[in-house]
């Protein structure tokens, strides 16, 4: 089976490079890319935000690691100080010993006391050639431990500094999802709207209607005062004279004359 798949796939590249010649592969690659992307753009876009925010959820646990090592590093540095410090005051000590002795070689004695024992000048001579070759030694190895301190200082930097990028990094990557989760929604609304066929044909047919009741109420008004209306008739009295103004006037300063002296009258009786 597996021999019959290997000459099936041995014929295809060679009808291949027959048909392609040299450029087989650059024709297979720009398949498998074509290919690839079509793939990608057929995944739906909310699935690929939530595995975009399972990555970044991933990287918690990673923050969480980096805190717990540079939390180790911190503690073992603050004990490789103390130890450093230690050292150094050591070497402080022995140094002035060393100088001590030393000066007292130098006045020439043959007999030197120390804490109420006599030594001779060639005992102090050997104590200060081992005290000063243990010296060397401790120094050697307490550059070395500062140099290492160092070391691990900027290693520590380095760590925290990585740290702080990638939870910066991590923040932006949240806030990034989240703004391209507002615009997907914008664009859903958007293509909902454009997408969304509204019949209004019966508005149109409601509003026609609106349109006959009230022109049949403008006709049913009409006829209502057509009814009412009254036709001019023919007359049949005279019309009365013109009254004259001045002839009212003097008629009836005529009749308040009389008046007067009507009442006169009755008072003189």
């Amino acid at each position: 089976m597996l021999k019959k798949g290997a000459i099936v796939v041995g014929g295809l590249m060679l009808l291949s490079t027959l048909l392609f010649g040299r450029n087989v592969f650059n024709y297979l690659g720009t398949a498998y890319d074509v290919t690839t992307e079509n793939v990608r753009n057929s995944v739906p876009i909310p699935f690929e935000l939530e595995r975009a925010r399972k990555m970044i959820a991933s990287l918690g646990p990673e923050i969480s690691q980096h805190k717990r090592d540079i939390a180790r590093e911190e503690i073992e540095l603050r004990r490789l100080r103390e130890e450093l410090t230690g050292q150094e005051e050591l070497l402080t000590k022995k140094w002035g010993e060393i100088q001590r002795l030393r000066d007292d070689l130098e006045r020439g004695d043959s007999n030197y006391v120390y804490a109420g024992h006599t030594f001779t000048s060639r005992q102090v001579e050997s104590d200060l050639t081992n005290r000063f070759t243990w010296y060397q030694k401790k120094e050697q190895t307490v550059g070395n431990l500062r140099k290492i301190i160092e070391l691990r200082e900027k290693g520590l930097a380095a760590a925290q500094e990585k740290l702080k990028a990638l939870m910066v990094s991590k923040s932006e990557l949240e806030v990034e999802i989240e703004s391209l989760q507002s615009q997907l929604k914008m664009v859903e609304v958007a293509k909902a709207a454009s997408d969304l066929n509204i019949d209004d044909s019966q508005l149109a047919r409601t509003r026609a209607l609106l349109k006959d009741i009230d022109a049949r109420i403008k006709v049913d008004a009409e006829m209502v005062n057509a009814g009412e209306l009254v036709f001019e008739e023919i007359p049949l009295d005279e019309p009365a004279e013109a009254t004259n103004i001045l002839d009212v006037i003097t008629e009836y300063e005529a009749g308040k004359a009389d008046t007067q002296t009507y009442v006169e009258l009755r008072i003189d009786e």
